[in-house]
């Protein structure tokens, strides 16, 4: 009778496995093409077919706008989790390679360290990042049978923001991002993992919330032309700020455009910038400089002419075709 009844429990607890056992990544199978080709292949497929010139940003503000955490911060000046969506957008931008990415969140500590070296320089940009996440949470689910449990933590995180144009102080686009991260685990008869407090969840949600934001920033700073100033007018000669750290090479070819006069609107009373026109093209003959704060290109007129013009009133554009 006695081992009728061990054989029967055991059939049980074999029955219930199915109930308590957490879900199995799929089986990874080998392609059939090596991974060297599919390397070159996607170096073809992903290959630009224009020229992509890094913009320069900055991160203005990145908080916490949610509840979470705000009750469990024994230091209200200080918000963690906005700091930490700040260093991790920052690191994406920089890793994505199509930024120079400048600090600002930060800025009253360089400007101190400027202060004390007595160079006290900082650079401008083409759009500055405001933003925030905006909700953040944890939850707690699962099931439980006849010996057996198993039980899911989940968090989830979306974070907003918007690019401002610093010359105009305009906020010209805004984007949203949402991310979730989880993690299941199970027992049998109390047997298996059990499941403690997550903490790395917040991280992964927070990080796969601002991968999708950024995702859409990129794609509408690509949509829009790189422009840089033009520093000065010599011999026939013209300098311009930006150099082989943002993509520019020998060769290229660039269009200076003419500032439209500005306008008071009687309808809506603000001023207004008419529309710019080309007046001249050049190439890059050479670069100087040697880092992001002080590079720069010097370009040759190939078609135009810009000798009656002064530097503050043109700048330099991308061409498109």
């Amino acid at each position: 009778m006695f081992s009728n009844l061990n054989i029967m429990l055991w059939i049980a607890l074999f029955l219930l496995t199915g109930c308590a056992t957490v879900s199995t990544p799929p089986e990874q199978v080998e392609s059939p093409v090596s991974k060297v080709q599919q390397i070159k292949a996607q170096a073809v497929v992903q290959r630009p077919t224009t020229k992509l010139y890094k913009r320069k940003v900055a991160i203005a503000r990145f908080s916490n706008e949610s509840n979470y955490g705000r009750s469990l911060m024994t230091d209200q000046d200080y918000d963690r989790i906005g700091k930490q969506a700040s260093d991790m957008l920052a690191a994406k931008l920089i890793k994505s390679n199509k930024f120079v990415v400048f600090e600002r969140t930060d800025i009253s500590k360089i400007q101190r360290e400027q202060s004390i070296s007595g160079d006290a320089k900082l650079v401008g940009v083409d759009a500055l990042i405001i933003g925030s996440v905006t909700e953040f949470g944890r939850s707690v689910g699962g099931k439980s049978g006849f010996l057996s449990s198993t039980k899911v933590q989940t968090a989830r995180a979306k974070v907003e923001a918007r690019l401002v144009d610093v010359r105009t102080g305009q906020a010209f686009y805004s984007a949203s991002g949402t991310g979730e991260a989880n993690t299941e685990t199970g027992e049998i008869a109390g047997f298996g993992s059990r499941a403690e407090y997550d903490a790395t969840l917040n991280d992964r949600a927070i990080s796969a919330a601002i991968s999708d934001m950024l995702d859409k920033l990129v794609s509408t700073l690509d949509e829009r032309k790189w422009k840089t100033d033009v520093l000065e007018i010599q011999d026939g000669n013209i300098f311009i700020s930006g150099g082989q750290k943002q993509g520019l090479k020998v060769g290229d070819v660039l269009q200076i455009m003419e500032q439209g006069a500005v306008v008071k609107s009687k309808q809506s009373g603000f001023e207004m910038h008419l529309p710019a026109k080309k007046i001249a093209e050049i190439r890059i003959a050479s670069f100087f400089g040697d880092n992001e704060n002080n590079e720069g290109s010097i370009c040759e007129v190939i078609n135009g002419t810009t000798t009656a013009l002064k530097a503050d009133k043109i700048f330099v554009e991308e061409v498109r075709k």
